[in-house]
């Protein structure tokens, strides 16, 4: 498995045990193919395993998806909220492979997440979708 930082290519760089600091102020953010959202990715495995960040913008949402595997949200600023609960600053949310939701995000929010592979999306221009696929497809395309 190689992990990478992808806008920190010198990491790959260096013996495969040492440690590896991400300069995360210098990692642009990107827009997500949903309105208001963008992220940061710090940690990819290129197949679906990924640490980000994520940032939403007041009202925007991640449209239904699955989840394939465990998600992990810390929220570090604002709040995030589906149709089981509201995760807010200073708190964190779970969710197991299976899990299906929309994630709303009323009035803005700043989180770190973590997954151990890819969400399908169920709606929206990425119906049937993973991120990964929509990438790649993106690419070819352009």
């Amino acid at each position: 498995m190689v992990y990478t930082t992808p806008s920190q290519p010198d990491l790959q760089t260096l013996d495969a045990l040492v440690s590896r600091y991400v300069d995360v102020a210098s990692i642009p953010w990107v827009d997500l193919p949903f309105p208001g959202v963008k992220g940061k990715i710090l940690l990819t495995d290129g197949t679906g395993v990924r640490t980000a960040l994520a940032r939403m913008e007041p009202g925007s949402e991640i449209p239904y998806h699955e989840h394939t595997g465990l998600e992990q949200t810390y929220m570090l600023e604002g709040s995030l909220e589906d149709d089981d609960g509201v995760c807010v600053a200073g708190q964190y949310v779970w969710r197991l492979k299976g899990n299906r939701h929309t994630a709303r995000s009323p009035n803005g929010c700043l989180m770190l997440v973590s997954f151990d592979s890819p969400n399908v999306y169920l709606s929206g221009q990425m119906e049937g979708m993973t991120m990964e696929e929509f990438i790649s497809k993106n690419e070819t395309v352009g």
